[in-house]
């Protein structure tokens, strides 16, 4: 472990973080990476949003208008001189100074992260109050950002402003604020209100983790159930002549709900299926030029109940089995 890695966590043991702030409440930590030099200059994200691979947005007022990516290279040159911010997606796929970050988060699941986002913003520049869906971790680069949290994570029929593009928050009461400089991080569990202000032109990496929702998971499942699986069918229960034909009766939801379990309670396939899942790349299309590689291991059962003590160490690479131990 290196003395940099100890510092991002301002000397707190990772015993400790995982159990009182990871997924529970947010963390300022000043000099997080002392000496922080940013690996990447505004001039060369903007170039990187030139690209039809890369995904880019640009915010810019105080209604946060959204212009996505790819941009001409003009038009940088008609920006106001204010209130206006650049957002990259996963950077780190495509500059590996940018992925040698991650190397600095040795605490989590790597498998867990989704990208690094890397924005660039001038005075003023934001994209308003908000929350996210998955924990991130916010490490100043370059230039004062202003940030403000709230009280709490935001509930799920929280009002939003009417807009297109963002989910702006439409009350954000703040409840504490810093100014982060380079080398300061603030971490964020899921649905934490936020919002960040640039103070001046500046620099800010955004290490995202992965958070699937439960419908995106499912869906994924059955594709793979209809793809792998031998296929099971929906039985009566036992039946009785019906005083209504067209009623369905309970004992029909509860045959479904054990042939849904049937499927849930298979720990072979959940296993196989949860690790091709979460190694799935992030532009499956782009992996020959990203040359990404999301790698995963995991102990599949030989039983499908589990219960046996057989079990094969399986290395999952970009959804693909690589090979068992």
């Amino acid at each position: 472990m290196s003395n940099q890695a100890l510092n991002l966590l301002g000397n707190m043991p990772a015993e400790r973080f995982l159990r009182d702030y990871w997924q529970k409440k947010p963390l300022l930590i000043r000099k997080a990476w002392e000496d922080f030099k940013s690996p990447i200059a505004g001039n060369d994200l903007a170039g990187l949003s030139l690209e039809d691979e890369v995904e880019s947005r640009l915010v810019f007022g105080p209604n946060h208008v959204v212009e996505f990516g790819p941009f001409l290279a003009n038009r940088f040159n008609h920006l106001p001189d204010n209130q206006w911010t650049l957002l990259v997606q996963a950077v780190n796929l495509w500059v590996p100074e940018v992925h040698a970050i991650l190397d600095e988060f040795y605490f989590l699941p790597r498998w867990r992260i989704d990208d690094v986002m890397v924005s660039y913003a001038c005075k003023g520049g934001g994209v308003g109050p908000h929350f996210d869906d998955y924990d991130v971790f916010l490490l100043q680069g370059q230039g004062r950002r202003h940030w403000q949290i709230g009280a709490r994570e935001c509930e799920p029929n929280v009002a939003l402003r009417d807009h297109p593009d963002l989910k702006i928050l439409a009350d954000f009461r703040p409840e504490r604020e810093w100014i982060l400089n380079e080398g300061d991080m603030l971490y964020l569990p899921p649905r934490w209100a936020h919002n960040g202000v640039a103070l001046d032109h500046c620099i800010t990496f955004s290490v995202g983790y992965r958070a699937p929702s439960l419908g995106e998971m499912l869906d994924d499942l059955a594709t793979e159930i209809i793809a792998n699986s031998e296929p099971k069918y929906l039985r009566d229960p036992p039946l009785t002549p019906p005083e209504d034909a067209d009623e369905i009766q309970l004992n029909y939801i509860l045959e479904l709900k054990t042939l849904l379990l049937s499927v849930l309670n298979d720990d072979r396939l959940l296993s196989q299926w949860f690790a091709q899942y979460m190694t799935q790349p992030k532009y499956p299309h782009l992996t020959e030029l990203t040359k990404e590689k999301r790698k995963a291991k995991i102990k599949i059962p030989m039983e499908s109940n589990g219960k046996g003590s057989e079990y094969v160490t399986r290395t999952y690479c970009n959804a693909e089995i690589l090979h068992d131990h």
